[in-house]
């Protein structure tokens, strides 16, 4: 991408109506961009999400055979998907320059109420007398910040700027408005693959346990060996990789799992992270069923999924919305890509919630969880132009 003088407000018409129908995906999989809405997915939770697909093709045979949109974090709330009225050549975008909003960074709860939770969430882990599977094993918190922009937000140039760090995959989606007003965009770069469908074939690829990248190369390195050698990030991720394997298996003729993690390397964060590849027995399972069964993972939730929604619910002030869900696409065969909707924010008009979570699991240390969130915000500070956050 070539580097091309460009604002991050008022280039487009932010507050367009999520009617038009704009989707991006810029992805390795595949890249999609589409325009105008023909028909809405009747939303539902994601339990229901593969059947709810598989009917929606089976009643409308005309218009593009692709859904595109977005699962909340919370498997039981609205989803947001659409039959777009056109599929468009994606376009390479410019990489806007990074001009300074003007606007602040507010923590929305301040990082000290964080560093409580966290506390507080580790000592009911440690705590914790369920037996075997029922024991709470891990919980992902999360915290957010609020910025305050002086114009509205463009969400195709924020994204544009994202991509920017090819190690990631940029999106923009509609997605309802938290208030009346301005229309609501889901825009990030997430580095996190929850499912690809081709076929039989299938790929995830989770990513849980980080640490942040450091400007010196040295220092880098070690950063990097010192979470390769990490106890906890290694038991926070075979947590994530332990659910998405069990809940595979039933469904595939073959499954494989490295028994290790790699290194997984962003332009601002190293992860821990493991692919997973499997042969569906049958074709009939589609993408977003699958989507529908994996979300949400321990890598953004928690194990055992149920008690660790609660424990979200119970220490967090910020409904998280589309924050840690997943965005991609589906189409009538059955494909489909998706991904954890990380690394994002959602923009209305002149506002934006950002949000970072952090995996909890006994031996956490709440200060670190503070530093590993922060370090998460970065992506999103630099592409605003915005030097750090404050405490309200």
């Amino acid at each position: 991408m070539s580097a091309t003088p460009h604002s991050l407000t008022g280039a487009v018409d932010p507050a367009r109506d999520p009617a038009a129908g704009l989707f991006r995906l810029d992805a390795p999989l595949r890249r999609i961009e589409t325009d105008g809405v023909r028909r809405r997915l009747p939303s539902g939770p994601a339990a229901t999400l593969g059947a709810r697909v598989a009917d929606f093709f089976a009643d409308h045979a005309e218009g593009p055979a692709l859904l595109v949109g977005a699962l909340p974090f919370d498997p039981s709330h609205d989803d947001a998907l659409f039959q777009p009225a056109q599929v468009c050549a994606p376009a390479s975008a410019p990489v806007p320059t990074v001009i300074g909003l003007g606007g602040r960074a507010i923590e929305v709860p301040p990082a000290a109420d964080y560093a409580d939770a966290v506390a507080r969430c580790i000592e009911r882990l440690d705590a914790d007398t369920a037996p075997g599977a029922e024991a709470l094993r891990k919980v992902v918190l999360a915290r957010s910040l609020r910025v305050d922009a002086p114009v509205a937000i463009d969400p195709r140039a924020l994204a544009a700027r994202l991509g920017a760090d090819r190690s990631v995959t940029t999106y923009v989606t509609p997605v309802p408005a938290t208030t009346g007003g301005a229309a609501g965009w889901l825009v990030g770069a997430t580095p996190e693959l929850l499912v690809s469908r081709r076929g039989r074939a299938i790929v995830s690829h989770p990513l849980a346990g980080s640490a942040r990248r450091l400007a010196d190369p040295d220092a880098d390195r070690r950063a990097a060996e010192a979470l390769m050698e990490s106890v906890k990030d290694h038991d926070e991720h075979r947590h994530v990789v332990d659910a998405i394997v069990e809940a595979l298996a039933p469904l595939c003729d073959e499954l494989d799992a490295p028994p290790r993690p790699s290194l997984h390397a962003t332009a601002t964060m190293w992860h821990l992270g493991t692919r997973i590849t499997g042969t569906l027995k049958e074709p009939a399972v589609s993408a977003a069923a699958l989507a529908g069964l994996l979300h949400p993972t321990p890598a953004v939730c928690g194990t055992p999924r149920t008690r660790a929604l609660e424990m979200i619910r119970a220490l967090e002030p910020v409904d998280r919305g589309f924050y840690a869900g997943a965005v991609g696409w589906a189409d009538d065969r059955g494909d489909g890509d998706w991904y954890v909707s990380i690394r994002c924010a959602h923009v209305q008009g002149r506002t934006m919630r950002l949000f970072a979570g952090a995996g909890i699991v006994s031996g956490s240390q709440p200060a670190l969880e503070v530093d590993e969130t922060a370090a998460k915000f970065r992506a999103l500070l630099d592409a605003l132009g915005i030097d750090e956050a404050r405490a309200a």
